[in-house]
């Protein structure tokens, strides 16, 4: 059976901590940009798996030929965090979760097909992670 990939999208602190955290727990992970920069910025860091996509495009919204599980997005706007729930809702039957300092979006991301946000302003989501993920 084919190991699932973590998805990570939204590039902030808190998703770059959690994408360290992955790393170390040598967890199968893939983090989704909608840029060239940032794509090549992840890549110079040492991400392998980058999944870039149009998000103003959603006949460009393929599904990555790697098998997706669960998706964690971080939200850094709200416009583009709608855009990846939207995508990734495509991608996978498994939960998507938003994390998000904002109290205030929670009804909008659960209707675009998360299964949990997340309020959190904490720089530290390492709870994200199920025993099922980590292999324990």
């Amino acid at each position: 059976m084919e190991r699932e990939y973590i998805v990570v999208a939204g590039m902030n602190e808190a998703a770059l901590s959690f994408i360290r955290l992955l790393k170390h727990k040598e967890l199968p992970f893939a983090v989704l940009t909608n840029n060239k920069q940032e794509e090549k910025e992840l890549k110079n860091i040492g991400i392998s798996t980058v999944i870039r996509i149009n998000t103003n495009n959603r006949s460009s919204w393929d599904v990555p030929k790697i098998a997706i599980g669960k998706v964690f997005v971080f939200e850094s706007s709200l416009a583009l965090s709608c855009r990846y729930l939207q995508c990734c809702s495509l991608w996978t039957t498994k939960p998507i979760y938003v994390i998000t300092p904002h109290l205030n979006p929670r009804a909008i991301y659960k209707g675009l097909g998360a299964k949990y946000v997340i309020y959190s302003q904490s720089g530290e989501h390492g709870f994200l992670l199920s025993e099922q993920d980590t292999g324990n």
